[in-house]
Protein backbone atom coordinates (compact mmCIF):
# COMPACT_ATOMS: atom_id res chain seq x y z
CA UNK A 1 0.00 0.00 0.00
CA UNK A 2 1.69 3.66 -1.07
CA UNK A 3 2.34 5.76 1.69
CA UNK A 4 0.92 9.31 2.10
CA UNK A 5 3.18 12.81 2.77
CA UNK A 6 1.84 13.11 6.35
CA UNK A 7 1.24 16.98 5.98
CA UNK A 8 -1.52 16.44 4.29
CA UNK A 9 -3.77 14.02 6.41
CA UNK A 10 -6.46 14.98 8.09
CA UNK A 11 -5.86 15.54 12.01
CA UNK A 12 -8.07 12.90 12.77
CA UNK A 13 -6.50 10.38 10.65
CA UNK A 14 -3.34 11.46 12.00
CA UNK A 15 -4.51 10.99 15.83
CA UNK A 16 -6.13 7.86 14.85
CA UNK A 17 -2.60 6.25 14.03
CA UNK A 18 -1.21 7.41 16.80
CA UNK A 19 -3.39 5.33 18.85
CA UNK A 20 -2.88 2.40 16.43
CA UNK A 21 0.60 2.20 16.46
CA UNK A 22 2.40 5.54 15.79
CA UNK A 23 3.95 5.83 12.23
CA UNK A 24 3.72 2.43 11.19
CA UNK A 25 0.02 2.85 10.59
CA UNK A 26 0.14 6.22 8.87
CA UNK A 27 0.58 4.13 5.61
CA UNK A 28 -2.87 2.90 5.95
CA UNK A 29 -4.94 6.18 6.53
CA UNK A 30 -5.65 6.68 3.07
CA UNK A 31 -7.88 3.42 3.30
CA UNK A 32 -9.37 4.35 6.34
CA UNK A 33 -12.09 6.58 6.32
CA UNK A 34 -11.92 9.74 8.35
CA UNK A 35 -14.57 10.71 11.11
CA UNK A 36 -16.42 13.32 8.40
CA UNK A 37 -17.04 10.45 6.69
CA UNK A 38 -17.96 8.21 9.01
CA UNK A 39 -21.28 7.62 11.53
CA UNK A 40 -21.59 5.61 14.55
CA UNK A 41 -23.53 2.95 13.29
CA UNK A 42 -27.23 3.12 14.45
CA UNK A 43 -28.20 -0.47 14.26
CA UNK A 44 -25.07 -1.48 16.78
CA UNK A 45 -27.17 0.57 19.38
CA UNK A 46 -30.54 -0.69 18.30
CA UNK A 47 -28.89 -4.41 18.25
CA UNK A 48 -27.66 -3.47 21.93
CA UNK A 49 -30.95 -2.77 23.14
CA UNK A 50 -32.77 -5.63 21.83
CA UNK A 51 -30.51 -7.85 23.22
CA UNK A 52 -30.63 -6.28 26.74
CA UNK A 53 -34.47 -6.78 26.36
CA UNK A 54 -33.89 -10.59 25.40
CA UNK A 55 -31.45 -10.80 28.45
CA UNK A 56 -34.12 -9.69 30.52
CA UNK A 57 -36.96 -11.62 29.47
CA UNK A 58 -34.80 -14.86 29.79
CA UNK A 59 -33.78 -13.89 33.11
CA UNK A 60 -37.23 -13.44 34.22
CA UNK A 61 -38.41 -16.30 32.51
CA UNK A 62 -35.88 -18.98 32.36
CA UNK A 63 -35.97 -20.51 35.57
CA UNK A 64 -35.01 -23.85 36.92
CA UNK A 65 -37.92 -26.58 36.55
CA UNK A 66 -39.60 -27.32 40.07
CA UNK A 67 -38.08 -30.85 41.73
CA UNK A 68 -40.84 -32.91 42.81
CA UNK A 69 -39.63 -33.85 46.25
CA UNK A 70 -39.07 -37.49 45.72
CA UNK A 71 -35.65 -39.26 46.70
CA UNK A 72 -34.52 -42.41 44.74
CA UNK A 73 -30.76 -43.72 45.78
CA UNK A 74 -28.86 -46.29 43.74
CA UNK A 75 -28.48 -48.21 47.72
CA UNK A 76 -32.13 -48.61 47.36
CA UNK A 77 -31.93 -50.79 43.82
CA UNK A 78 -29.03 -53.17 44.07
CA UNK A 79 -25.83 -50.96 44.76
CA UNK A 80 -22.82 -52.06 47.20
CA UNK A 81 -20.11 -49.92 47.01
CA UNK A 82 -17.27 -51.19 45.74
CA UNK A 83 -18.76 -52.88 42.64
CA UNK A 84 -20.16 -50.89 39.27
CA UNK A 85 -23.00 -48.57 39.61
CA UNK A 86 -24.02 -48.76 36.16
CA UNK A 87 -27.41 -51.04 36.47
CA UNK A 88 -28.57 -49.88 40.43
CA UNK A 89 -28.07 -46.27 38.88
CA UNK A 90 -30.40 -47.19 36.06
CA UNK A 91 -32.73 -48.67 38.53
CA UNK A 92 -33.39 -45.61 40.08
CA UNK A 93 -33.98 -43.49 37.09
CA UNK A 94 -36.31 -46.05 35.60
CA UNK A 95 -38.52 -45.54 39.40
CA UNK A 96 -38.04 -41.97 39.56
CA UNK A 97 -39.43 -41.53 36.33
CA UNK A 98 -42.41 -44.02 36.74
CA UNK A 99 -43.28 -41.72 40.17
CA UNK A 100 -43.60 -38.81 38.11
CA UNK A 101 -39.88 -37.43 38.07
CA UNK A 102 -37.48 -36.38 41.61
CA UNK A 103 -34.24 -36.68 42.45
CA UNK A 104 -31.87 -39.65 41.69
CA UNK A 105 -29.34 -38.69 44.15
CA UNK A 106 -25.46 -40.41 44.71
CA UNK A 107 -24.72 -39.45 47.69
CA UNK A 108 -22.98 -42.17 49.96
CA UNK A 109 -18.69 -41.87 48.57
CA UNK A 110 -17.67 -42.88 44.72
CA UNK A 111 -20.19 -44.63 42.25
CA UNK A 112 -18.69 -45.89 39.47
CA UNK A 113 -20.63 -46.82 35.89
CA UNK A 114 -21.26 -46.54 32.35
CA UNK A 115 -23.78 -45.60 30.34
CA UNK A 116 -26.67 -44.10 32.10
CA UNK A 117 -29.59 -43.08 30.50
CA UNK A 118 -31.96 -40.03 31.93
CA UNK A 119 -35.65 -39.77 31.54
CA UNK A 120 -37.77 -36.74 31.79
CA UNK A 121 -38.61 -35.38 35.10
CA UNK A 122 -35.40 -36.85 36.46
CA UNK A 123 -32.41 -34.78 38.60
CA UNK A 124 -29.19 -36.39 38.87
CA UNK A 125 -27.64 -35.17 42.25
CA UNK A 126 -23.90 -35.58 42.98
CA UNK A 127 -24.01 -35.10 46.15
CA UNK A 128 -21.09 -33.10 48.05
CA UNK A 129 -18.74 -35.33 48.68
CA UNK A 130 -19.53 -38.07 46.18
CA UNK A 131 -18.62 -38.52 42.70
CA UNK A 132 -19.62 -40.17 39.85
CA UNK A 133 -16.73 -42.16 37.88
CA UNK A 134 -16.86 -43.03 34.10
CA UNK A 135 -15.84 -46.77 33.98
CA UNK A 136 -12.80 -47.41 32.43
CA UNK A 137 -13.56 -50.38 30.35
CA UNK A 138 -15.56 -49.55 26.98
CA UNK A 139 -18.01 -52.14 27.25
CA UNK A 140 -19.84 -50.23 29.31
CA UNK A 141 -20.82 -47.62 26.78
CA UNK A 142 -23.18 -48.74 24.53
CA UNK A 143 -24.41 -47.14 21.38
CA UNK A 144 -26.75 -44.70 21.69
CA UNK A 145 -27.75 -43.24 17.92
CA UNK A 146 -29.61 -40.30 17.34
CA UNK A 147 -33.23 -41.05 15.84
CA UNK A 148 -33.09 -37.91 13.86
CA UNK A 149 -29.74 -37.80 11.59
CA UNK A 150 -27.24 -34.77 12.50
CA UNK A 151 -24.30 -33.51 10.76
CA UNK A 152 -22.70 -34.64 13.72
CA UNK A 153 -23.59 -38.17 13.43
CA UNK A 154 -22.80 -38.42 9.92
CA UNK A 155 -19.55 -36.96 9.79
CA UNK A 156 -17.79 -37.41 13.22
CA UNK A 157 -19.66 -40.85 14.45
CA UNK A 158 -20.57 -39.23 18.42
CA UNK A 159 -22.53 -42.38 19.82
CA UNK A 160 -20.89 -43.09 23.53
CA UNK A 161 -21.08 -41.33 26.70
CA UNK A 162 -21.46 -41.76 30.05
CA UNK A 163 -24.85 -39.37 30.58
CA UNK A 164 -27.44 -39.51 27.60
CA UNK A 165 -30.69 -38.44 26.96
CA UNK A 166 -32.88 -37.74 24.13
CA UNK A 167 -36.47 -36.60 23.03
CA UNK A 168 -36.34 -35.84 27.19
CA UNK A 169 -38.65 -32.77 29.05
CA UNK A 170 -37.63 -31.63 33.04
CA UNK A 171 -33.96 -32.91 33.22
CA UNK A 172 -30.62 -32.12 34.36
CA UNK A 173 -27.71 -32.57 36.59
CA UNK A 174 -27.05 -30.79 39.91
CA UNK A 175 -24.95 -31.24 43.10
CA UNK A 176 -22.06 -29.96 44.65
CA UNK A 177 -19.87 -33.44 44.01
CA UNK A 178 -17.80 -34.25 40.67
CA UNK A 179 -18.43 -36.02 37.55
CA UNK A 180 -14.89 -37.52 36.47
CA UNK A 181 -14.56 -38.90 33.05
CA UNK A 182 -11.12 -40.58 34.16
CA UNK A 183 -10.08 -40.30 30.22
CA UNK A 184 -6.85 -40.28 30.27
CA UNK A 185 -4.85 -41.17 26.92
CA UNK A 186 -4.02 -44.34 28.62
CA UNK A 187 -7.37 -45.34 29.55
CA UNK A 188 -8.96 -43.85 26.24
CA UNK A 189 -6.47 -43.87 23.55
CA UNK A 190 -7.12 -41.76 20.48
CA UNK A 191 -5.94 -39.25 18.45
CA UNK A 192 -6.92 -35.50 18.29
CA UNK A 193 -9.28 -35.56 15.32
CA UNK A 194 -11.75 -32.96 13.14
CA UNK A 195 -13.56 -36.19 12.57
CA UNK A 196 -14.78 -39.26 14.00
CA UNK A 197 -13.75 -40.48 17.58
CA UNK A 198 -14.23 -44.09 18.22
CA UNK A 199 -13.35 -45.34 21.30
CA UNK A 200 -13.66 -41.80 23.35
CA UNK A 201 -17.01 -41.34 24.66
CA UNK A 202 -18.11 -38.25 26.03
CA UNK A 203 -19.09 -37.21 29.27
CA UNK A 204 -22.85 -36.17 28.84
CA UNK A 205 -24.75 -35.69 25.72
CA UNK A 206 -28.21 -34.55 25.49
CA UNK A 207 -30.19 -34.49 22.23
CA UNK A 208 -33.70 -32.88 21.42
CA UNK A 209 -34.74 -32.03 25.15
CA UNK A 210 -36.66 -29.13 26.91
CA UNK A 211 -36.27 -27.51 30.20
CA UNK A 212 -32.30 -28.64 31.00
CA UNK A 213 -30.81 -27.53 34.24
CA UNK A 214 -27.11 -28.35 34.76
CA UNK A 215 -25.75 -26.48 37.72
CA UNK A 216 -23.21 -26.17 40.60
CA UNK A 217 -21.05 -29.37 39.45
CA UNK A 218 -17.34 -29.98 38.81
CA UNK A 219 -16.67 -31.84 35.64
CA UNK A 220 -13.35 -33.16 35.28
CA UNK A 221 -11.11 -35.37 32.44
CA UNK A 222 -13.68 -36.41 29.72
CA UNK A 223 -12.42 -38.96 27.31
CA UNK A 224 -13.47 -36.54 24.82
CA UNK A 225 -15.68 -33.20 24.70
CA UNK A 226 -16.93 -33.13 28.73
CA UNK A 227 -20.86 -32.24 27.77
CA UNK A 228 -22.66 -31.58 24.43
CA UNK A 229 -26.51 -29.98 24.59
CA UNK A 230 -28.53 -30.45 20.57
CA UNK A 231 -31.25 -28.93 19.66
CA UNK A 232 -32.47 -28.29 23.47
CA UNK A 233 -34.87 -25.87 24.28
CA UNK A 234 -34.92 -23.73 27.99
CA UNK A 235 -31.51 -24.90 28.78
CA UNK A 236 -29.87 -23.47 31.96
CA UNK A 237 -26.20 -24.12 32.68
CA UNK A 238 -25.14 -21.97 36.11
CA UNK A 239 -22.60 -22.43 38.11
CA UNK A 240 -20.34 -25.83 36.75
CA UNK A 241 -16.55 -26.31 36.74
CA UNK A 242 -14.64 -28.09 34.09
CA UNK A 243 -11.58 -28.76 34.03
CA UNK A 244 -11.06 -30.79 30.82
CA UNK A 245 -7.05 -30.96 30.07
CA UNK A 246 -6.42 -34.42 29.98
CA UNK A 247 -6.85 -35.89 26.13
CA UNK A 248 -7.21 -34.82 22.90
CA UNK A 249 -10.85 -33.20 21.57
CA UNK A 250 -11.31 -31.69 25.56
CA UNK A 251 -13.87 -29.29 24.75
CA UNK A 252 -15.22 -27.48 27.94
CA UNK A 253 -19.16 -27.07 27.00
CA UNK A 254 -20.96 -27.37 23.01
CA UNK A 255 -24.41 -25.89 22.72
CA UNK A 256 -25.70 -27.43 19.30
CA UNK A 257 -28.98 -25.28 17.92
CA UNK A 258 -30.22 -24.53 21.12
CA UNK A 259 -32.68 -21.97 21.90
CA UNK A 260 -33.32 -20.02 24.84
CA UNK A 261 -30.29 -20.68 26.62
CA UNK A 262 -28.63 -19.09 29.82
CA UNK A 263 -24.85 -20.23 30.47
CA UNK A 264 -23.96 -18.32 33.82
CA UNK A 265 -21.28 -18.37 36.06
CA UNK A 266 -19.21 -20.95 34.67
CA UNK A 267 -15.78 -21.73 34.71
CA UNK A 268 -14.13 -23.80 31.88
CA UNK A 269 -10.23 -24.66 31.49
CA UNK A 270 -10.32 -26.80 28.45
CA UNK A 271 -7.91 -28.61 26.17
CA UNK A 272 -9.84 -28.06 22.92
CA UNK A 273 -12.31 -25.21 22.54
CA UNK A 274 -13.97 -23.53 25.79
CA UNK A 275 -17.69 -22.71 24.79
CA UNK A 276 -18.62 -23.85 21.54
CA UNK A 277 -21.71 -23.14 19.85
CA UNK A 278 -22.36 -25.34 16.56
CA UNK A 279 -25.04 -25.61 14.06
CA UNK A 280 -24.45 -29.50 12.91
CA UNK A 281 -27.85 -30.60 14.54
CA UNK A 282 -29.61 -28.10 11.78
CA UNK A 283 -31.77 -25.99 13.60
CA UNK A 284 -31.33 -22.40 14.74
CA UNK A 285 -29.65 -21.20 17.85
CA UNK A 286 -30.64 -18.27 19.14
CA UNK A 287 -32.15 -16.13 22.46
CA UNK A 288 -28.53 -16.91 24.37
CA UNK A 289 -27.31 -14.74 27.16
CA UNK A 290 -24.16 -15.90 28.34
CA UNK A 291 -22.71 -13.64 31.61
CA UNK A 292 -19.88 -13.72 34.79
CA UNK A 293 -18.13 -17.07 33.02
CA UNK A 294 -14.49 -17.75 32.55
CA UNK A 295 -13.33 -19.66 29.57
CA UNK A 296 -9.72 -20.83 29.12
CA UNK A 297 -8.42 -23.22 26.17
CA UNK A 298 -5.38 -23.77 24.29
CA UNK A 299 -7.58 -23.91 21.25
CA UNK A 300 -10.53 -20.99 20.77
CA UNK A 301 -11.99 -19.96 24.29
CA UNK A 302 -15.02 -18.55 23.11
CA UNK A 303 -16.44 -20.32 19.20
CA UNK A 304 -19.20 -20.44 16.96
CA UNK A 305 -18.10 -23.58 14.51
CA UNK A 306 -17.00 -25.21 12.67
CA UNK A 307 -19.87 -26.63 11.95
CA UNK A 308 -22.72 -23.69 10.92
CA UNK A 309 -25.19 -25.77 8.63
CA UNK A 310 -27.83 -24.01 11.28
CA UNK A 311 -28.55 -20.47 11.86
CA UNK A 312 -26.95 -18.61 15.10
CA UNK A 313 -28.30 -15.45 16.34
CA UNK A 314 -29.27 -13.31 19.12
CA UNK A 315 -26.42 -14.25 21.59
CA UNK A 316 -25.33 -11.74 24.38
CA UNK A 317 -22.09 -11.98 25.80
CA UNK A 318 -21.54 -9.87 29.00
CA UNK A 319 -18.94 -9.58 32.03
CA UNK A 320 -16.42 -12.63 30.98
CA UNK A 321 -12.78 -13.35 31.21
CA UNK A 322 -11.55 -15.22 28.08
CA UNK A 323 -8.51 -16.45 26.82
CA UNK A 324 -5.59 -19.49 27.35
CA UNK A 325 -5.09 -20.77 30.90
CA UNK A 326 -2.30 -19.33 32.75
CA UNK A 327 0.67 -20.79 34.30
CA UNK A 328 -0.90 -22.12 37.36
CA UNK A 329 -4.25 -24.12 35.61
CA UNK A 330 -3.64 -27.22 34.15
CA UNK A 331 -2.45 -27.63 30.21
CA UNK A 332 -1.60 -30.59 28.54
CA UNK A 333 -0.45 -28.40 25.98
CA UNK A 334 1.55 -25.09 27.57
CA UNK A 335 0.14 -22.79 25.01
CA UNK A 336 -1.58 -19.36 24.38
CA UNK A 337 -5.16 -19.71 23.14
CA UNK A 338 -5.24 -20.00 19.55
CA UNK A 339 -8.38 -18.15 19.29
CA UNK A 340 -9.73 -15.59 21.96
CA UNK A 341 -13.95 -15.17 20.65
CA UNK A 342 -13.92 -16.85 17.36
CA UNK A 343 -16.86 -16.75 15.05
CA UNK A 344 -16.67 -19.13 12.17
CA UNK A 345 -19.26 -19.51 9.23
CA UNK A 346 -18.11 -21.97 6.62
CA UNK A 347 -21.06 -24.46 5.69
CA UNK A 348 -23.95 -22.26 5.51
CA UNK A 349 -26.20 -20.84 7.82
CA UNK A 350 -26.24 -17.58 9.07
CA UNK A 351 -24.64 -15.63 12.33
CA UNK A 352 -26.15 -12.62 13.03
CA UNK A 353 -26.65 -10.65 16.08
CA UNK A 354 -23.89 -10.96 17.69
CA UNK A 355 -22.72 -8.51 21.03
CA UNK A 356 -19.71 -9.04 23.35
CA UNK A 357 -19.34 -6.62 26.13
CA UNK A 358 -16.88 -6.00 28.92
CA UNK A 359 -14.75 -8.58 28.00
CA UNK A 360 -10.84 -9.54 28.93
CA UNK A 361 -9.06 -11.25 26.40
CA UNK A 362 -5.84 -12.76 27.81
CA UNK A 363 -3.30 -15.14 26.40
CA UNK A 364 -4.48 -15.53 22.72
CA UNK A 365 -2.58 -15.70 20.03
CA UNK A 366 -5.95 -14.08 17.92
CA UNK A 367 -7.93 -12.01 20.26
CA UNK A 368 -10.52 -11.80 17.48
CA UNK A 369 -11.03 -13.88 14.81
CA UNK A 370 -14.22 -14.20 12.25
CA UNK A 371 -14.15 -15.55 8.96
CA UNK A 372 -17.14 -16.68 6.11
CA UNK A 373 -15.57 -19.28 4.04
CA UNK A 374 -16.90 -21.84 2.00
CA UNK A 375 -16.39 -25.71 3.34
CA UNK A 376 -20.33 -26.80 2.82
CA UNK A 377 -19.95 -29.98 5.54
CA UNK A 378 -23.26 -31.71 5.61
CA UNK A 379 -24.88 -34.89 5.82
CA UNK A 380 -23.59 -37.31 3.08
CA UNK A 381 -27.49 -37.48 1.62
CA UNK A 382 -27.59 -33.74 1.32
CA UNK A 383 -26.15 -31.45 -1.33
CA UNK A 384 -23.64 -28.78 -0.40
CA UNK A 385 -24.91 -25.51 0.53
CA UNK A 386 -23.59 -21.88 -0.89
CA UNK A 387 -21.51 -19.52 1.42
CA UNK A 388 -23.68 -18.41 4.76
CA UNK A 389 -23.97 -14.86 5.97
CA UNK A 390 -22.16 -13.54 8.70
CA UNK A 391 -23.24 -9.88 9.63
CA UNK A 392 -23.91 -7.74 12.82
CA UNK A 393 -21.31 -8.14 14.83
CA UNK A 394 -20.32 -6.03 18.25
CA UNK A 395 -17.19 -5.59 20.16
CA UNK A 396 -17.95 -3.42 22.96
CA UNK A 397 -15.69 -2.60 26.00
CA UNK A 398 -12.86 -5.28 25.39
CA UNK A 399 -9.74 -4.98 26.39
CA UNK A 400 -7.25 -7.83 27.81
CA UNK A 401 -3.36 -8.19 27.77
CA UNK A 402 -0.56 -10.64 27.65
CA UNK A 403 -1.60 -11.98 23.84
CA UNK A 404 0.71 -13.66 21.39
CA UNK A 405 1.82 -12.52 18.37
CA UNK A 406 -0.69 -13.77 15.17
CA UNK A 407 -2.75 -10.38 15.43
CA UNK A 408 -6.67 -10.11 15.23
CA UNK A 409 -7.86 -11.04 11.65
CA UNK A 410 -11.52 -10.73 9.99
CA UNK A 411 -11.70 -12.63 6.32
CA UNK A 412 -14.30 -13.50 3.96
CA UNK A 413 -14.07 -15.24 0.25
CA UNK A 414 -15.39 -12.21 -2.33
CA UNK A 415 -18.14 -13.22 -3.14
CA UNK A 416 -20.09 -13.46 -0.06
CA UNK A 417 -17.84 -10.16 2.65
CA UNK A 418 -18.69 -10.42 6.19
CA UNK A 419 -21.04 -7.07 6.50
CA UNK A 420 -21.30 -4.45 9.47
CA UNK A 421 -19.14 -5.01 12.34
CA UNK A 422 -18.56 -2.49 14.80
CA UNK A 423 -15.85 -2.29 17.59
CA UNK A 424 -16.24 0.35 19.94
CA UNK A 425 -13.83 0.85 23.49
CA UNK A 426 -11.42 -2.31 22.24
CA UNK A 427 -7.63 -1.72 24.06
CA UNK A 428 -5.74 -5.23 23.15
CA UNK A 429 -2.20 -5.75 23.92
CA UNK A 430 -0.04 -8.21 21.80
CA UNK A 431 3.30 -9.48 22.09
CA UNK A 432 5.82 -8.14 18.92
CA UNK A 433 7.01 -10.66 16.26
CA UNK A 434 9.97 -10.79 15.08
CA UNK A 435 10.77 -11.26 11.44
CA UNK A 436 9.09 -8.89 8.57
CA UNK A 437 5.43 -8.00 7.70
CA UNK A 438 3.63 -11.00 5.69
CA UNK A 439 2.52 -9.70 2.36
CA UNK A 440 -1.65 -9.60 2.75
CA UNK A 441 -1.79 -10.26 -0.74
CA UNK A 442 -0.05 -13.61 -0.44
CA UNK A 443 -2.40 -14.85 2.07
CA UNK A 444 -4.79 -17.24 0.85
CA UNK A 445 -9.00 -16.93 0.82
CA UNK A 446 -9.37 -20.08 2.78
CA UNK A 447 -11.99 -21.50 0.73
CA UNK A 448 -13.04 -25.34 1.77
CA UNK A 449 -10.38 -25.15 5.10
CA UNK A 450 -11.04 -26.45 7.97
CA UNK A 451 -10.80 -22.89 9.91
CA UNK A 452 -8.90 -21.66 13.09
CA UNK A 453 -6.86 -19.25 13.47
CA UNK A 454 -3.63 -20.73 12.87
CA UNK A 455 -5.12 -21.67 9.22
CA UNK A 456 -2.79 -19.42 6.97
CA UNK A 457 0.42 -18.29 8.97
CA UNK A 458 2.10 -17.75 12.51
CA UNK A 459 1.74 -14.09 12.65
CA UNK A 460 -0.67 -12.14 10.08
CA UNK A 461 -0.19 -9.23 8.24
CA UNK A 462 -1.16 -6.45 11.21
CA UNK A 463 0.03 -6.91 14.63
CA UNK A 464 -3.25 -5.62 16.05
CA UNK A 465 -6.32 -6.30 13.24
CA UNK A 466 -6.37 -7.18 9.54
CA UNK A 467 -9.53 -7.01 7.90
CA UNK A 468 -10.28 -8.27 4.15
CA UNK A 469 -13.46 -8.73 2.17
CA UNK A 470 -15.58 -6.75 5.09
CA UNK A 471 -18.32 -4.21 4.49
CA UNK A 472 -19.04 -1.30 6.83
CA UNK A 473 -16.31 -2.19 9.58
CA UNK A 474 -16.45 0.31 12.00
CA UNK A 475 -13.80 1.05 14.46
CA UNK A 476 -14.27 3.60 17.42
CA UNK A 477 -11.22 4.14 20.38
CA UNK A 478 -9.67 1.37 18.95
CA UNK A 479 -6.02 0.79 20.57
CA UNK A 480 -3.66 -1.77 19.97
CA UNK A 481 0.03 -2.23 21.41
CA UNK A 482 2.64 -4.31 21.10
CA UNK A 483 5.29 -5.00 24.01
CA UNK A 484 8.43 -4.11 21.55
CA UNK A 485 9.40 -3.28 17.99
CA UNK A 486 6.79 -5.15 15.61
CA UNK A 487 7.74 -4.72 11.89
CA UNK A 488 4.45 -4.93 10.93
CA UNK A 489 1.42 -2.08 11.28
CA UNK A 490 -1.25 -2.41 13.92
CA UNK A 491 -4.40 -2.15 10.95
CA UNK A 492 -4.59 -2.94 7.93
CA UNK A 493 -8.51 -2.77 7.74
CA UNK A 494 -9.33 -1.40 3.84
CA UNK A 495 -12.54 0.64 3.39
CA UNK A 496 -12.64 1.04 7.79
CA UNK A 497 -14.55 3.97 9.27
CA UNK A 498 -12.26 5.35 12.29
CA UNK A 499 -14.35 7.28 15.21
CA UNK A 500 -12.54 9.22 17.49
Amino acid sequence: MATTNTTTIDPRRRKLAQALGGAAAMALLPAIAPAAECEAPAWADGLRHDLDAMAQQLTRTLVPWPVPQRVFEPESYGHVQGQLATQAIRRAVEACAAAGGGTVRLARGDYVSGTIDLRSGVMLEIAKGSRLLASTDLADYPERKARRPTVQDSNMGMNQSLIFAEGCERVGLCGAGTIDGRGTKDNFPGEQTTGSTPGRPFLIRMLDCRNVVIRDLRMRDSPCWMQNYLNCEDLIVDGIHVENQVNHNNDGLDIDGCRRVIVRNVFINAEDDGLCFKGASQRAGENILIENCEFYSTCNALKFGTDSQGDFRNVLVRNVTLGGPSSSMRAINRRKADGGISWEVVDGGTLERIVVHDAQIVRAESPLFLILGDRGRVRPEQPKPGPGILRHIVYDRIGGTDNGVRGSFFTAIPERPIEHVLLRDVALGMTAAAGPAPDPAAVPDGRGLYPDPHMFTPVMPAYGLWSRNVRHLTLQRVRFTTSGSDARPALIAPGACALT
